[in-house]
């Protein structure tokens, strides 16, 4: 199909569940090969549903029995609490970022144009920081798990930090992309408290670091702003000029203080090893059940997390929508909040949390042409 010109292999990847990289924009199209067969090939060895799980009172007896369970979240486990989620359609972040007139809304997270112009990142930084310290139902579902020893480990994608105030312990926590708990210098790397730089990031506004700033003061270097080109634009014009704050007579002698970055991980930067070291090291042997809450897992490489797992451990999903890259052996959809209180509620578990009303009602449906997978949805009384 490829060499018969009738479909490229670029837009063959997404048909893979491939997202990629924005590098690769206006490359040939045989540079997608290697992405393509990366997809064909896990495409073949997709873990294969395990039979005997297929009902809503099966994922129950495996969330009562299960002693080591692997818990894998996304955003769609803070957007009841009004944090947007990143890829929704028309409500999802990148979808907000379009004025932004970048070639790809995911280029705000992008480590180097954060070193190029970090004022784009901080004009939206406001937009996913954490605004509150409160959990969702599902947060408290997790912490839950934990109580009962269940718990294995908590992998979160997010950045939001309300595992924590959930009261998921670290020693059960990775935070596979950071947080907005810390922050650090990228010259010095001096960390301070997430909060010291809030004021910053809610007002749009660089924070530079104060250690940085002490030693200029002392008379001491500690580092160079970039050189701008002769006509005092940087050379990514058409996306970063209405962003830059620096006056087109700063040239490379400029002493400046360091920029301080959240420590959440961008594009292009390595995930902690705890992440890898966790999941190879300790969690692989030792799982006996798999949740994936309210994610795509469009994002290498947590999105690999569940295919690196043995095949016979079992795998549920719960999410607003399915996805097909994944073979699940229960699939339940809808709100995540709404589903966990239900599961909860079957399990004769009591999930204590001023969202979920005593006298929910919730229909579960079987979807039309499927075994298992399950519509969720909140009822009157």
């Amino acid at each position: 199909t490829v060499e018969a010109d009738t479909i490229t292999a670029k837009k063959l990847c997404t048909a893979f569940g491939i997202r990629p990289p924005q590098f690769l924009e206006d490359a040939p199209d045989t540079a997608y090969y290697p992405l393509l067969g990366l997809g064909i090939s896990r495409e073949l060895s997709k873990r294969l549903k395990l039979p005997q799980y297929n009902t809503v009172d099966d994922a129950v007896s495996l969330l009562k029995k299960s002693k080591n369970i692997i818990v894998l979240t996304g955003a769609g486990i803070s957007t009841s609490l009004g944090i947007p989620d990143f890829r929704s359609k028309g409500t999802g972040l990148y979808a907000k970022l379009e004025y932004l007139g970048l070639s790809d809304p995911q280029e705000v997270f992008d480590i180097n144009l954060f070193r190029d112009d970090p004022s784009i990142f901080y004009s939206i930084a406001k937009d996913v920081l954490p605004s509150t310290n409160r959990y969702s139902p599902t947060h408290a579902f997790i912490h839950l798990l934990q109580e009962k020893g269940r718990l294995l480990t908590n992998f979160t994608q997010n950045i939001d930090n309300l595992e924590c105030h959930a009261g998921i312990v670290s020693e059960k926590l990775i935070q596979c992309h950071g947080s907005f708990a810390t922050a650090s210098c990228v010259e010095c790397k001096y960390k301070v408290k997430g909060e010291e730089i809030y004021k910053d990031l809610k007002a749009g506004r660089v924070a530079r670091c104060e250690r940085c700033i002490r030693q200029l003061k002392q008379g001491k270097v500690v580092s160079m702003k970039r050189k701008r080109s002769s006509n005092g634009q940087s050379s990514n014009k058409r996306r970063r000029n209405s962003f830059d704050d620096s006056s087109d007579e700063e040239d490379y002698s400029t002493k400046v203080a360091g920029v301080m970055k959240p420590d959440i991980t961008f594009f292009g930067e390595d995930l902690p090893a705890t992440f890898h070291d966790r999941l190879v090291k300790h969690d692989r042997d030792l799982v006996d059940l798999v949740i994936v809450i309210g994610t795509s897992l469009k994002v290498a490489p947590v999105s690999e997390v569940v295919g690196f797992l043995p095949p016979d451990v079992p795998q549920i999903y719960i999410s607003r929508t399915p996805v097909s890259h994944v073979n699940f052996d229960v699939d339940m959809l809808g709100d995540c909040d709404v589903v966990v209180a239900e599961l909860c509620k079957r399990a004769g578990w009591e999930l204590k949390h001023d969202m979920v009303p005593k006298d929910q009602n919730v229909e579960v449906q079987l979807q039309d042409g499927h075994e298992s997978r399950y519509l969720f949805k909140v009822i009157d009384a």
